[in-house]
């Protein structure tokens, strides 16, 4: 059959997306206990420098398996502005995602 291999590569796709959201959950599982625990002692709910050197990590690792690291960026914005609102939500504090600066 002709699109049998496509049927094949959707399924690997599916399954590799069911993974990614499962992964995505599992972090923001994570990163609400940091959230809490930072309100709880009063750490602020960004560190910029953290940031940086995850990005910095996250896009030579990008880089190694073949991903554009640009795009990764872009991806690691997404999740760090809404652990962030999180954090800020946790602490009572408004917050407005900045426009990114990428």
């Amino acid at each position: 059959m002709a699109d049998e291999p496509l049927a094949r590569w959707r399924a690997s796709i599916d399954n590799i997306d069911a993974a990614l959201v499962a992964l995505l959950a599992e972090r923001f599982k994570v990163t609400r206990e940091v959230g809490r625990w930072k309100a709880a002692e009063g750490i602020e709910a960004v560190d910029t420098g953290r940031e940086r050197r995850q990005v910095e990590r996250l896009r030579a690792l990008a880089t190694e398996a073949g991903l554009d690291p640009d795009f990764l960026e872009r991806f690691l914005r997404i999740i760090i502005d809404e652990v962030v609102a999180h954090h800020r939500a946790l602490r009572g504090e408004d917050f407005e995602t900045p426009p990114s600066p990428l």
